[in-house]
């Protein structure tokens, strides 16, 4: 299936956690086969790492906050033009196909 949010849009959280909704950011990495995406501070988690040994330069131990990732259908295209979260269209001109704003009927690809 086509995807119709890709790396580098900027997507609004629409549900999830109370501290992420109504969130905005970048996508930085997307997970097509769990249909996932990672958005640049959002779903902010951390890993507690222990200290290892690499021959020998020791690895710093400590609290690792990451981005983890997001289910797709949990997040929404924010148009370029119009700054508001949108459902996405295709249109197809001169064979060529791109993905258009439901709300404001404008380009996002361009």
């Amino acid at each position: 299936m086509k995807q119709k949010i890709r790396k580098g849009d900027t997507v609004e959280i629409i549900s999830g956690r109370s501290e992420d909704k109504k969130k905005r950011g970048e996508v930085i990495r997307m997970i097509p086969t769990e249909s996932r995406v990672v958005v640049q501070g959002v779903n902010i988690r951390s890993r507690h790492k222990g200290q290892t040994q690499a021959g020998r330069r020791q690895i710093d131990a400590g609290i690792v906050k990451f981005e983890a990732p997001i289910h797709i259908s949990n997040v929404m295209l924010v148009c370029p033009k119009c700054n508001k979260a949108t459902r996405v269209g295709f249109s197809r001109e001169n064979g060529k196909l791109s993905r258009i704003c439901k709300k404001c009927n404008a380009d996002i690809d361009a």
